[in-house]
């Protein structure tokens, strides 16, 4: 009697983003089943873009988001993936204050920020370098600027549509400052996946991503029902609003013109000494046969 033939080991992956409704949207099918990995099972891990951040650095994730500025310092380990990004297209982070500032008097101002490694950060500092800035959670920054503990706050995530209902008063818009500056759009997250796992596989995660991020654009009512659970209370028009921002287009590809985003935004930041100058910037297609792109060999 022969022996049965063993089953093909399941891959765990550890998938980790942030609770946010526009990454629950982007990985609503993922979550719940309606796309999925043969042989692979996602377990998915929820956690603020800094603290993603930061753990890239130490290589805890198999697929993780993660800053565009924070990439160049964790490129050795991780190559981003050509889908599931975020781009702001003539917006982005907002800086706010407690009462009208006009955006050229920003300097020697204390500004709440959400990280050192976000890329909101990396704009403000390409917009206004000297400024004097506290890290704080992401969540805590508008209350931190409604009860004055800093002179301004730079609000990611859903705060931007937020703020003008606590009295709040938007002294930049730093998506539609660059727009402005470089005719691009503001690159802003990324989703990366470890060197170790290989192109095969990385190839084929891109391709689940990129199937998740189309299910949820095609089956909208849903997928923003599932994410309003992630949306901390949000009016669902004005979550309606932030996914429409930030699931698009760019998400579902690049393309050109955000690759050369990409380039400029990191050589910009290259040269005000944020970055190191030379940093291979690589992205893996989901592409069948296709090998990571060299987006910029020199910032």
């Amino acid at each position: 009697m022969s022996t049965p033939a063993a089953l093909p080991k399941t891959a765990e992956i550890r998938l980790a983003h942030s609770p946010d409704s526009d990454d629950a949207f982007m990985f609503y099918a993922l979550a719940t089943g309606k796309v999925r990995l043969p042989g692979v099972k996602f377990n998915h891990v929820l956690s603020d873009i800094e603290s993603l951040n930061q753990a890239a650095r130490n290589e805890v994730y198999d697929v993780t988001a993660i800053s565009f500025y924070a990439y160049p310092f964790v490129a050795d380990k991780y190559v981003l993936l050509d889908c599931g990004a975020s781009f702001g297209e003539g917006y982005g982070p907002i800086v706010v204050a407690g009462h009208p500032i006009k955006k050229t008097d920003l300097a020697g101002r204390k500004i709440a920020i959400p990280g050192k490694l976000t890329t909101s950060y990396l704009a403000l500092k390409l917009f206004e370098p000297n400024v004097e800035t506290v890290t704080m959670p992401f969540d805590k920054i508008l209350e931190a600027v409604q009860f004055k503990e800093v002179e301004a706050g730079l609000l990611i995530h859903e705060g931007q549509l937020l703020f003008s209902q606590m009295g709040l008063h938007r002294v930049v818009d730093l998506g539609q400052w660059w727009q402005e500056s470089t005719g691009l759009p503001l690159p802003l997250g990324a989703n990366a996946i470890r060197r170790k796992l290989g192109p095969e596989l990385g190839r084929q995660i891109a391709r689940v991503i990129r199937e998740s991020v189309s299910y949820a654009l095609e089956h909208r009512e849903s997928a923003l029902n599932y994410a309003l659970q992630f949306a901390r209370d949000m009016d669902p028009v004005l979550a309606d609003k932030f996914v429409g921002m930030y699931v698009n287009r760019w998400t579902l590809d690049y393309g050109e013109e955000g690759r050369r985003a990409v380039r400029e935004l990191l050589a910009r930041g290259a040269a005000i000494g944020m970055l190191p100058p030379s940093v291979p910037i690589e992205f893996l297609s989901s592409n069948d046969g296709a090998t990571p792109s060299h987006a910029a060999q020199n910032l």
